[in-house]
């Protein structure tokens, strides 16, 4: 028996809407074939977007979209990308499989998609191959409104009304794709080129630097003495990998229960890198001013049998949906200094939340996690408190991860993770407080099979069920927690 308290009326600060985040990368099948199709597709589409596509991301209140990389970020021109796509160049995209890319997507057509989504775009600037003219003039061509050179270019190409842009990361991985960069060098190079990341009118942009790969405990360090004042945020890249080695990183859907409790082992390891990276953030920031961003995470596999390599394209089982629930909760309760996260990738690459193959698509496990979540968006962080059997008190006892939130209506969210592969656990959830039960409903996502997953052939082989079995109780409720699940309870008073 787990007892979880939650102090009702204990706020701890705000779960930014943007933890759940996305980002979409020059990759594989990500942009092409899954976000854009091209006006004269027979795909049903707005201007060459998917129409599914759109429908489907809203559904999970997509709040932010990180675009164009990634590594494809540090040789991207955006010059390349604007103008009449028969007009536009033609280039190698040489980290991600060779291929030639068009340019047929670039700014204007983001921009247009977040517009879609009703998202904000955060754009990550070319500081590896680019110059800082280059980078100034895109904020320029993006925000300006009035008479200039870039203003009026954005204007001949359909455009006069400037787009809103709050995020823009002042390069990607200095610390290896983006230049192989030492921090102190790096640190010199953001202040450089962030001061002319401008803002024009009314239009504020939150200003990323790069941060860490990993626990480079070191960069986070020269980064925040050199930096920090001309940031608002910091960013952080970590990627779940359960294989030996990256040449072998395993199988995203045949695998063994000691990989499955391999992958959940590296996904807790979240936990210590915000921790350690938060601690010396606060050295240099104890108001917590700067964000933590952490714009690339999630699973990475071999690619499935028989696709490109380059375009690191894998299926999405239960064992990632118990990923996304368990970093969730960690970066919910460390809402104090995460702003941002954003998971790699939305469509067709890696941990994606959307599958597509031509007119099909699916929505994996990972995407069920985001929909059943979404409550915790700008909602309050509750203090909560698990007690184990044997009374030991943590944020994540072994198997079990929570976090709890109070919404602008009063009503309680808590997400509850068991990653034990056979143990069910009774939990008994103690609302203390000045908080009656009006209401009390819950899902779950977990399947008899640890690899369950969707397919174009059965597309909803898993997805969320009613959660059975919530009891009420003197001082809260009770509930059953099936192994290898996720669940989100309401609680109305």
């Amino acid at each position: 028996m787990f007892k979880i308290i939650i102090d009702t009326d204990v706020k701890q600060g705000t779960i930014n809407k943007n933890i759940y985040g996305h980002f979409a990368e020059h990759l594989g099948r990500c942009i092409y074939e899954g976000i854009w199709v091209g006006e004269d597709s027979s795909i049903p589409n707005t201007r060459g977007i998917r129409n599914d596509v759109v429908a489907a991301l809203k559904n999970i209140k997509i709040p932010v979209l990180r675009w164009p990389g990634g590594c494809f970020a540090d040789e991207y021109h955006w010059k390349d990308g604007i103008g009449p796509k028969e007009e536009r160049k033609r280039m190698i995209n040489t980290h991600w499989g060779g291929v030639v890319e068009n340019n047929h997507f670039g700014t204007d057509e983001f921009l247009d998609l977040c517009e879609q989504l009703e998202c904000e775009p955060y754009i990550c600037g070319n500081v590896g191959s680019g110059t800082v003219q280059e980078m100034q003039e895109w904020v320029e061509y993006v925000t300006f409104d009035g008479e200039s050179p870039m203003a009026n270019l954005r204007e001949k190409n359909g455009r006069k009304k400037p787009w809103s842009l709050k995020y823009f990361g002042v390069g990607n991985e200095n610390w290896g794709c983006g230049g192989h960069m030492r921090p102190e060098f790096y640190a010199d190079l953001y202040r450089r080129y962030q001061t002319y990341v401008r803002n024009y009118g009314s239009n504020k942009i939150y200003k990323i630097a790069c941060g860490a790969n990993v626990a480079d405990y070191k960069w986070t360090d020269v980064l925040m003495r050199e930096a920090a004042g001309f940031m608002d945020g910091l960013s952080l890249h970590y990627y779940t990998v359960p294989g030996d080695s990256w040449q072998n990183k395993g199988s995203a859907t045949d695998f063994t229960e000691a990989e499955w409790n391999k992958t959940i082992s590296k996904s807790l390891f979240m936990e210590e890198l915000i921790t350690k990276h938060s601690t010396i953030m606060d050295k240099y920031d104890p108001n917590k001013r700067v964000g933590l961003i952490v714009d690339e995470w999630g699973t990475w596999y071999n690619v499935e049998p028989n696709t490109n390599p380059g375009f690191l394209y894998q299926q999405n089982t239960l064992r990632d949906a118990l990923v996304a629930g368990i970093t969730f909760n960690i970066f919910n309760n460390h809402c104090d200094r995460v702003r941002m996260a954003n998971i790699a990738q939305t469509i067709n690459v890696l941990q994606a939340v959307v599958l597509t193959d031509k007119e099909k698509m699916i929505l994996t496990p990972t995407y069920h996690v985001f929909e059943m979540y979404k409550v915790h968006q700008d909602a309050e962080l509750l203090r909560t408190t698990v007690v184990s059997e044997n009374s030991s008190k943590s944020k994540n006892s072994t198997g079990v991860s929570v976090s709890a939130s109070k919404d602008a209506n009063g009503n309680i969210h808590l997400t509850i993770c068991n990653s034990d592969l056979e143990k069910q656990v009774e939990i008994d959830i103690d609302l203390r407080g000045e908080y009656g039960i009006k209401e009390l409903s819950g899902r779950v996502l977990s399947d008899d099979k640890m690899n369950a997953h969707n397919t174009f052939d059965k597309p909803e082989d898993i997805k969320p069920k009613a959660l059975e079995n919530l009891r009420r109780t003197e001082s809260g409720f009770k509930a059953t927690i099936l192994p290898k699940s996720v669940n989100a309870i309401t609680v109305k008073s």
